[in-house]
């Protein structure tokens, strides 16, 4: 495993919400004039029209489509509606994106399973996702249409009141009066007019201008619930998605312990035994000639036999430890431990023993850790705590070393925290420069 410790890494800053020292004006005086706000007013203004030009569409196709599925020509019919509603919602997640600047992922493709018309078809009419877009074409249209009704409504009343003073003289002067006539019969009328008047017009307009911004924000905050549970990819289909990396990350992890193995095999123990047998071979041949030196060829084969057997342990005990078989995590990892070429104290809370994939998952990432540590941390000490919690089985392996252990620049960290996503595991790296470092490992109870 090839982490290095000690490296210093540069901060990386998101620059996703600004400085509020930078702005003069407080939050509530901004937001009217927020390139946000007019963005997201923009999406509810452009929601109306396309919505319903979508539902209008969407209700006459599926409508004559279900009408004519006596006969054969309704089922192309209702496939291209549902065609039709996969192009209008790959539109609405790009109008999502460019003016509500959600980033939401695209569905799977189609996948028809043969290469025809009828195929194409059948692969539309069962897929999910075709009638959740449909499903939105019908229940946006009438969100769409009372969000632009509010939006517009408050949007142009407080801007209307709030710039009243400058407008104002475009009125005609009837009397002594010359604003807007809020009432009036044949007895009595009232203009707002007065200086008094207009200010307090002003006012009026100046606070549904700066609440219109936060209304806009929540009704968009709805689009937002209806374009991520109905125009985006499915918990089915993400998790599909996840279980296909998750199952190319554990095929690329055992080729490569099988390559390791083999290396390991061919370098080491295979070597050795080839060696064995050839001085065996040449004793033999000196055991009547020069009995002294057959004798001491053989002491020199017994030293290679015994280095062969512990290379083969070793092997083994990366393979998976006879002692984590019989006696668990606690003595497995109180082997590994003694091994460690720093003082590593160990500590297992654990009720019962997990699952046996998890158990050795678990014994094969403190192994490396505690690698890592002999190798990199430059550490006088270190620690290995296991515990669990609910149902996640947690891991933690602390030293006092040097720190800087990052599994962003494609270390061995990486390749450890890809196998435990592939377990719906989680690995969490806390080590600043200077140190100390601790890894939290979370792994499934079961598996």
């Amino acid at each position: 495993m090839a982490t290095e410790y000690g490296q210093q890494t540069r901060p990386e800053f998101r620059d996703d919400a600004p400085d509020e020292r930078h702005h003069v004006l407080p939050p509530a005086l901004r937001a009217p004039i927020e390139a946000r706000t007019w963005s997201e007013f923009g999406y509810l203004l452009l929601s109306f029209p396309l919505s319903l030009m979508a539902f209008v569409y969407s209700v006459t196709m599926v409508s004559l489509g279900a009408g004519l599925l006596i006969t054969f020509i309704g089922v192309p019919v209702l496939a291209g509606a549902l065609a039709s509603g996969r192009g209008f919602a790959a539109l609405e997640r790009a109008r999502a994106r460019g003016l509500l600047h959600l980033d939401i992922a695209d569905p799977p493709p189609l996948r028809p399973k043969q290469r025809s018309l009828m195929g194409w078809m059948g692969a539309v009419l069962k897929s999910g996702t075709s009638w959740r877009n449909l499903l939105y074409t019908v229940l946006h249209f009438p969100w769409a249409t009372f969000a632009f009704t509010v939006a517009v409504v408050f949007w142009t009343t407080g801007w209307t009141l709030l710039t009243y003073p400058l407008w104002q003289w475009l009125f005609p002067v009837y009397g002594d009066q010359d604003g807007i006539q809020l009432y009036g019969d044949d007895t009595h009328t009232f203009y707002l007019d007065s200086p008094l008047e207009v200010g307090l017009t002003a006012l009026v307009g100046l606070l549904i201008t700066m609440a219109t911004p936060w209304l806009i924000r929540a009704l968009t905050m709805v689009d937002r619930v209806l374009v991520i549970g109905l125009l985006g990819p499915s918990r089915l289909d993400s998790r599909v998605v996840e279980l296909e990396s998750d199952r190319g990350v554990v095929v690329d992890t055992a080729a490569a312990d099988l390559r390791r193995i083999e290396r390991d095999l061919h370098d080491g123990a295979q070597a050795r035994l080839v060696n064995l047998a050839m001085d065996l071979g040449l004793a033999k041949e000196k055991l009547r000639e020069d009995p002294q030196t057959a004798a001491r060829m053989v002491d020199e084969a017994h030293g290679e036999v015994k280095t062969a057997l512990q290379e083969l342990r070793d092997l083994a005990r990366g393979i998976h430890p006879a002692v984590l078989t019989d006696r668990g995590l606690d003595a497995a990892l109180s082997s590994v431990a003694s091994r460690c070429t720093v003082p590593v104290q160990v500590e297992v809370d654990l009720p019962y023993r997990p699952a046996a994939a998890i158990e050795g998952i678990a014994y094969f990432t403190v192994s490396e850790l505690l690698q890592n540590v002999s190798k990199h941390a430059q550490a006088s000490r270190a620690t290995v705590d296991v515990w669990r919690v609910e149902d996640r089985l947690m891991l933690q392996v602390t030293d006092n070393g040097t720190g800087g252990a990052d599994t962003s620049k494609g270390s061995g960290l990486a390749g450890l925290a890809e196998r435990l996503d592939a377990v719906d595991g989680i690995l969490v790296v806390d080590s600043p420069a200077g140190g100390p470092t601790a890894i939290t490992a979370e792994l499934p109870w079961r598996r």
